[in-house]
């Protein structure tokens, strides 16, 4: 998350005005949408390094989740639900290691997109030294993966911020900040990185979260700052075939200070048989902000 949006929700009270924002909102807020709101729940932990989420992974049952903090937390953890709705939340918080297996140093930290690979390995993409590593499990060392020449030259809080895993276990990689109104999205296959995807940037948002669906569809979660009152969210859903991407479908935006930051998304299927988009948001370590879950369901 860039400094200058830390700043100017502490000077503003952005997310205080946010807070405020009730369930009700956010079902109003999605007229002529294809996403149905379904709940948000508000999690707190005084455990250390909570917070600052920035990556989500959720199990296929909806009931598992693997989260990420930008400061080099992995909290794994099991959703106690009322029917649909998250209830409470069990959760063990570790720290992430480097590939020598020792903790990670301030500039290894900024840990931002999470995927999951279908044999459970976990892959991790940071900010400031641009890269994604990946891990056995949440214990393990680190393992390098190789970089795309173009992470050299991504912005320092614009980087990696979002990855997601297809069925046949190719990495995709997107960054927040997009060049000339296009966002470019890398794929990672057969140990080389290429960049055969863009999709049209649409205003102020940025790619903050990604994942593919059990549709095989790929989804990428946008973050605005563009009110006093706080964030606007979106969703758009993407068909991959070979080199070739569809133009998209916004399925999702919410009107400004709907939600908190939401940054992590993973995308799972329902007992019912619909899809559902369960998000997580990045307080920024910030008073005025706070970490909530907040999910949506599309019908098919």
């Amino acid at each position: 998350m860039p400094s200058r949006i830390r700043l100017a929700l502490i000077a503003g009270g952005i997310a205080l005005l946010a807070s405020v924002a009730t369930a009700q909102t956010a079902q109003t807020a999605q007229t002529a949408q294809t996403a149905q709101y379904i709940s948000s729940y508000t999690w707190a932990n005084s455990d250390k390094g909570f917070g600052g989420f920035s990556g989500i992974e959720v199990s296929g049952d909806g009931m598992k989740f693997t989260a990420i903090g930008d400061r080099g937390a992995i909290i794994t953890g099991q959703f106690e639900r009322d029917g649909a709705q998250i209830s409470d939340i069990i959760s063990t918080i570790q720290e992430l290691k480097n590939a020598k297996g020792n903790a990670l140093t301030k500039f290894q930290s900024d840990a931002e997109g999470l995927a999951i690979r279908a044999d459970g390995r976990i892959y991790i993409s940071f900010e400031q030294f641009h890269r994604v590593w990946t891990y056995r499990d949440p214990e393990s060392e680190a393992a390098w993966i190789p970089r795309h020449a173009d992470f050299e030259h991504l912005k320092n809080n614009g980087g990696l911020e979002a990855l997601a895993i297809d069925s046949d276990g190719t990495l995709y990689a997107l960054p927040e900040k997009p060049g000339g109104g296009a966002i470019t999205i890398y794929r990672y296959k057969g140990g080389v990185w290429d960049a055969p995807y863009q999709i049209p940037q649409l205003g102020a948002f940025k790619a903050v979260g990604a994942d593919f669906g059990p549709d095989g569809k790929l989804y990428v979660l946008e973050r605005a700052l563009t009110s006093i009152f706080g964030f606007q969210t979106q969703v758009r859903q993407f068909d991959i075939k070979g080199n070739r991407i569809g133009k998209g479908e916004l399925i999702l935006q919410t009107s400004p200070g709907t939600h908190d930051n939401l940054e992590g998304l993973s995308v799972w299927r329902g007992t019912a048989g619909d899809i559902r988009l369960t998000m997580i948001s990045d307080d920024n370590f910030n008073i005025f902000q706070h970490t909530e879950f907040v999910e949506y369901r599309l019908q098919e």
